[in-house]
């Protein structure tokens, strides 16, 4: 293996390593009181307040806004690496254009914009 692709995967390493490691910690200092709540004996018991057929439709329902919501961010990460690379090399040949690559970039942003409005809508029928 090259020395560029030992750096890179080294470097790869490194840093799903730290990932994790920073997850474990935030995990156990956040979710320490949520452990801590079982132990209490005198714990109230909860009814449920929806029908099995409203959690029903309630799931479809997060699911949806949950698709909505992803799937508008997948497709404004796809957009913006495509108008984004080809704005970068317009503007390499032409930097006055700066400010128009910028426009582009930031319309191929807004499609997450509507994908979270279209979840708020679908989570606010629920």
């Amino acid at each position: 293996m090259d020395e560029p692709a030992r750096r890179l995967k080294t470097t790869i390493t490194q840093s799903v390593v730290a990932l994790l490691t920073i997850l474990a910690i935030v995990g156990t200092l956040f979710c320490s009181n949520a452990l801590a709540a079982h132990a209490s004996e005198e714990a109230p018991t909860v009814q449920p307040d929806k029908t099995p057929e409203a959690a029903g439709v309630m799931k479809f329902g997060l699911i949806a806004a949950a698709a909505a919501f992803g799937l508008g961010a997948i497709g404004a990460g796809f957009a913006i690496s495509h108008v984004g690379a080809a704005a970068m090399g317009a503007v390499a040949e032409k930097p006055q254009i700066a400010g128009q690559a910028l426009i582009f970039v930031a319309l191929a942003e807004g499609i997450v914009v509507f994908g979270f409005i279209t979840a708020l809508m679908i989570l606010g029928k629920l």
